[in-house]
């Protein structure tokens, strides 16, 4: 029975999500364009969403990338390179861990103006609050698994994660195997993070999506011409 639970929820789970992250995102940018962003309530309690704001994404896009390259590289091109695990794991420790302190600050700072506030808590929907709840939670568990990760800084615990994520997108069947054994803290973090996937096309971060990249090789400068002139 733990071995079925095990592979449903990293075998199959995982699977769950990313479709529906993928297509949920597609359909509500074709059937719902005019919802594709973040509102905005920037003008109630500024500075604190300010400095949120900036902790929050400074610290998550950090965090992104580091999971994004730590897990899905395929780990013999870190051995081709001669990384060890062992430097992999401190980095993860240390880099990680910095960026998820400036990120939890920031979520805090945004979640709690969002619960305390009364005008900003009466214009917020459920998804935009159960979302920042859940992304709360998310750094919190990251933050709850470093001194885990400290106890492994021989690194042959990110292994089993390096595998499973690489086995995920390699379609191959017995990678939920290769968490069995890990630490609780760690699995729990795994799902909570495709559960958030699996939420990404009914909320407000569909908005990341929508990162402005054009603008930067856009010309420096915008011609704009009065009516009158224009006529």
């Amino acid at each position: 029975m733990a071995d079925y639970i095990n592979h449903l929820l990293f075998g199959i789970y995982p699977y769950i999500a990313l479709a529906v992250l993928a297509i949920g995102s597609i359909v509500r940018f074709d059937r719902e364009p005019y919802s594709w962003r973040a509102s905005s309530s920037q003008l109630l309690r500024r500075k604190q969403l300010i400095w949120g704001s900036v902790l929050f994404h400074l610290g998550v896009l950090v965090v992104f990338f580091g999971h994004l390259v730590g897990l899905l590289v395929p780990i013999w091109v870190f051995e081709s390179f001669h990384v060890k695990h062992e430097w992999k794991q401190v980095l993860a420790v240390v880099a990680g861990g910095i960026a998820g302190t400036f990120s939890f600050i920031g979520a805090t700072m945004l979640l709690h103006r969002r619960l305390f506030d009364a005008r900003i808590r009466v214009n917020s929907t459920f998804a935009d609050t159960g979302i920042l709840v859940l992304l709360w939670l998310q750094l919190a568990l990251g933050l709850m698994t470093i001194p885990v990760s400290l106890g492994h800084l021989d690194g042959k615990e990110m292994v089993k994660f390096m595998a499973w994520a690489n086995g995920i997108f390699t379609f191959d069947q017995a990678a939920s195997s290769y968490l069995v054994g890990s630490s609780p803290i760690f699995r729990v973090h795994i799902f909570l993070g495709l559960t958030i996937f699996l939420l990404f096309p009914f909320t407000r971060l569909v908005h990341m999506l929508s990162a402005p990249v054009r603008y930067l090789w856009r010309p420096g400068y915008q011609v704009v011409r009065s009516r009158k002139l224009a006529s």
